[in-house]
């Protein structure tokens, strides 16, 4: 048999170890891994002598903007940024226009996506008034459901606790994950109002608007209503030291709740809103630095499974704005994260194993599409980045594929950084540069695995059930 691709001289990295080891790839997939001497005749060798060799990183969390607002990103930007930061499937959210809440607004976002360069998931909308979609959504292919139960951008409304608890009623029953936006919607409005009464429109009357409680408490009524239902859940951008109790205790009760943070939380602290200004703007905010310390210390237990980046462009007059409140919330993320947090390894904050398993084994395994995605095993899909730790990078935004590019982190010099990405087999980068003749590779990952067997629980009381009993 003749491989496609053999690759030696790289040390491989699993979620629990590392070793030299040689890879051999054939029609997309790992066909062999072991000593150079091992491997089959190949069409194409490729020297990574001195590199690491990880499974490709998955983003459970970026908005590519598209349909709908394409001035901001579109599915070409967005994954092509994936490719040169070595992510080789993305997770995308559902606020664009039209929101993803109909199998109609599903085909649309998955003709846009027809231009991706990595595979991607789609997250259907949970909302009051799409309840009735939920399941038809599933066939038609999402990967998983979003729910806003704070506001964001697209100002789709944030449904009533019943309504998120038939949502969870309805998707428990077949398995699929809930993400969730977890802020309490109606007291950040509260203080939002009073701030902007009392003429606060700096950077950090953002941060004042959306203390701790409003995720502590979120989170902690998605959970309970998780472990009622059975839903499974996973609790996006964490930001808080004080989440994490809600998430310890859930997990501690048999809950199927998930978490991830992103690299601006772990990075940045409240210094942010003097030196950026309106560009820091995010939701939820970045926090203090006594908050940054604990997501550390999460991230080090395992309360916190994921890291994902929450990629949200926008145009740069969108971001950059005197009013704090006029300025869009979010920024770019998904080419960055790599080298950023390759960097954290690289000076011993994290080990390279645990990086591999929050960034490719846990979200795999939370969407149920391991063991085909996020391992290095014979079989899975050759969904590759080689990655030289030695390199040093500087973060320019006007070097990053994004359409809005604007991040919090440009001029940072990072240490690590991916120089090949390969997705099932073949290069979408390669030798630092976005291979362009890969636009259109990247497929919808939702049908390439079978979600775990579902786990409903109190079905007797669920709505259908109730509304189905008669007197």
């Amino acid at each position: 048999m003749i491989a496609d691709l053999v690759i030696n001289g790289a040390t491989l990295v699993t979620d629990s170890a590392m070793f030299p080891a040689s890879i051999a790839i054939k029609d997309g997939a790992i066909l062999a891994i072991g000593g150079a001497e091992a491997m089959p005749e190949a069409r194409e060798v490729l020297d990574a002598a001195g590199k690491y060799l990880l499974p490709g990183a998955i983003d459970a969390h970026v908005h590519f903007r598209d349909p709908g607002y394409t001035h901001k990103e579109t599915w070409e930007t967005g994954t092509a940024s994936a490719a040169m930061g070595g992510v080789t499937t993305v997770f995308e959210m559902p606020n664009t226009n039209p929101p993803t809440g109909t199998v109609e607004a599903l085909n649309l976002k998955l003709k846009s996506a027809e231009a991706a360069y990595v595979d991607f998931g789609i997250y259907g909308l949970l909302g009051e008034d799409n309840l009735d979609h939920l399941e038809a959504l599933i066939e038609g292919g999402v990967a998983a459901f979003k729910c806003f139960m704070g506001n964001t951008f697209g100002n789709l409304p944030s449904p009533p606790s019943g309504a998120i608890l038939e949502g969870f009623e309805i998707v428990a029953k077949h398995g699929y994950r809930v993400a969730l936006h977890a802020e309490n919607a109606s007291i950040m409005a509260r203080r939002q109002t009073k701030l902007q009464a009392a003429g606060r429109c700096d950077p950090l009357a953002h941060l004042d608007a959306r203390p701790p409680v409003v995720a502590v408490e979120a989170v902690a009524r998605a959970a309970i209503l998780a472990e009622w239902t059975g839903a499974r859940i996973h609790i996006l951008h964490v930001s808080s030291g004080d989440e994490l109790r809600p998430l310890r205790e859930a997990k501690a009760r048999g809950v199927d709740i998930t978490a991830e943070t992103c690299p601006h939380y772990l990075l940045l602290d409240e210094h942010a809103y003097t030196d950026k200004k309106s560009l820091i703007r995010v939701n939820p905010p970045v926090r203090e630095k006594v908050h940054q310390d604990q997501l550390w210390q999460g991230v080090a237990d395992g309360t916190i499974d994921m890291i994902a980046t929450d990629h949200a462009p926008h145009s740069h007059d969108e971001k950059h704005r005197e009013d704090i409140w006029s300025a869009d919330c979010g920024f770019t993320g998904v080419q960055t994260q790599m080298p950023l947090m390759l960097s954290q390894v690289v000076a011993g904050r994290m080990p390279i194993t645990q990086y591999v398993r929050m960034t490719s084994l846990a979200p795999a395994k939370a969407f149920g599409l391991y063991p085909r995605k996020g391992a290095l095993l014979p079989g899975s899909d050759a969904d590759i980045v080689i990655v030289d730790l030695d390199r040093e990078t500087v973060v320019e935004s006007g070097e990053l594929q994004s359409k809005g590019n604007s991040t919090p982190f440009h001029g940072w010099t990072a240490k690590g950084a991916p120089i090949h990405t390969l997705v099932r087999g073949r290069f979408v980068m390669r030798d630092g540069e976005l291979c362009t003749e890969a636009k259109g590779h990247g497929l919808n990952v939702r049908r390439v695995q079978q979600m775990p067997t579902p786990t409903p629980r109190n079905t007797h009381t669920t709505t259908a059930a109730i509304l189905a009993r008669r007197p």
